[in-house]
């Protein structure tokens, strides 16, 4: 981990007074007003957010869908979070940083729209047409990794069903129906597991 890496985030009591919500919520307008509100967002080196539950790293988590299907990968080797190495994901993203400007989403989101394209394009190569929308976000306490962040998730919906990677991380990429991700959910990490078990109301 680059010691020097400096990550959006925002505190934890700024997002919910007193409390956090836990799992998914689909109460999208309501909690990013909150994370975006002016002042709000702002950076910190990584390695003390990771040491730090009073804060969370805000991430993008992006679901791929065709038709019925959702895209899938499992976290190699190379993966960048050394605790989800192994485990199944159906969530594209990672972390924001200076360069994406997100103080200025006081007045517009489309820096945010900015930083989610650009995390996508770092991972795989989208070829093909999609409409876009925010769904939920997630919250995890149960375990090291998800007490330190806050995931912002979007359902992009594809034209066609061409995505390439071009992480290392990835591997064993390939859509899979909601049946097929049922069967290997206990594969997956946290975030996913959520995640499949709202996609139903995402979509």
């Amino acid at each position: 981990m680059d010691q020097q890496e400096q990550v959006l985030v925002v505190e934890r009591k700024a997002v919910v007074a007193g409390r956090m919500f836990q799992g998914f919520t689909p109460d999208v307008d309501l909690y990013l007003d909150k994370i975006f509100a002016g002042g709000v967002p702002r950076f910190m080196p990584r390695d003390q957010a990771e040491k730090d539950p009073s804060f969370k790293q805000v991430i993008p988590y992006v679901i791929m869908k065709y038709d019925t299907r959702f895209l899938s990968y499992i976290r190699g080797k190379r993966a960048g979070e050394k605790r989800l190495k192994g485990l199944r994901s159906i969530g594209i993203g990672g972390h924001i940083n200076p360069a994406d400007d997100l103080p200025l989403l006081g007045n517009s989101f489309d820096t945010y729209h900015n930083a989610v394209e650009r995390e996508v394009r770092e991972e795989v190569t989208v070829q093909a047409g999609y409409t876009e929308k925010i769904v939920g976000l997630i919250n995890d306490d149960s375990n090291e990794v998800g007490s330190v962040h806050l995931g912002i998730v979007h359902c992009w919906t594809l034209d066609w069903p061409k995505v390439e990677k071009k992480e290392q991380m990835i591997t064993q990429m390939v859509f899979m129906s909601l049946e097929e991700l049922k069967a290997v959910r206990d594969s997956m990490e946290s975030w996913s597991q959520l995640c499949l078990d709202n996609l139903t109301r995402m979509i």
